[in-house]
């Protein structure tokens, strides 16, 4: 599925800001305890499908239309490689050179708010300083990824526009949870990727905290509006990997 949302500046309005999210997951497979075959996938990625679309509702809604075009790209087959972010790499829609940034939404935090935010390639991008920015307007300050030796940032669909040398955010959630002892959020971390992950026990619970998934999308629909009203585009970090790609490609 892809939505798109044009630009209110004659000048940049082909200009393009892609916010993409999963809606796959792993449909039927083997049943569990509970004899449960249906593989939900409501938080990976069900909740990252749903915070985009009331993200580009939000962004309808605006009295100030951004000047760049907003690109609302719902992929499939992530979990079976990335694929569908694969294929709109390879053949885009609207010109990569032309594509200012990717905001890239896997699962959302589900456990309530955070005064902190997870970056996966903390530091790879400008994208940072707007989400930096933004996130200091919140009272929270951004944190690398505390498990970068998993190589995050080279699982999921961001990576596709990342080495086609568009700049790319990925998030997680933060780890210090308001109103919440210390070691919380590694707790709910933890007990998702143990219990819930990929199995069919990934469905909507009674205990989910949705203040957390607001304030996340909050601070992702800030900096997608931003970098769409910008003067520049955000750039890769001098040494980092992509930028070479994107050097070679941009067209500005």
């Amino acid at each position: 599925m892809v939505a798109k949302l044009t630009g209110s500046a004659p000048d940049v309005q082909d200009e393009y800001v892609i916010y993409a999210a999963h809606w796959d997951h792993l449909g039927v497979g083997p049943a569990d305890a509970s004899g449960d075959t249906i593989y939900n996938g409501a938080m990976d990625n069900a909740s990252g499908t749903a915070a985009m679309l009331e993200m580009a509702r939000a962004f309808k809604s605006l009295s100030v239309a951004p000047k760049r075009t907003m690109i609302f790209l719902a992929v499939t087959a992530e979990e079976q490689g990335l694929l569908g972010s694969e294929y709109y790499a390879r053949f885009p829609l609207y010109p990569l050179a032309r594509t200012l940034a990717n905001v890239n939404i896997d699962g959302m935090n589900m456990w309530g708010q955070t005064s902190d935010l997870t970056v996966v390639g903390f530091g790879a991008s400008d994208l940072d300083d707007y989400l930096s920015e933004a996130a200091g307007e919140q009272g929270r300050t951004l944190i690398p990824d505390p498990e970068s030796e998993k190589g995050f940032y080279y699982r999921s669909d961001h990576f596709n526009f990342a080495r086609v040398g568009v700049p790319a955010l990925y998030t997680d959630d933060g780890v210090t949870f308001i109103g919440k002892p210390a070691g919380y959020g590694q707790q709910k971390r933890e007990e998702y990727t143990s219990t819930d992950y990929h199995n069919p026990s990934d469905e909507v619970k009674p205990d989910w905290d949705l203040s957390g998934l607001a304030q996340d999308g909050k601070l992702l629909f800030t900096v997608g509006y931003r970098v769409a009203m910008a003067p520049t585009y955000p750039e890769w970090k001098p040494g980092n990997e992509f930028k070479a790609i994107r050097d070679k490609t941009i067209n500005r």
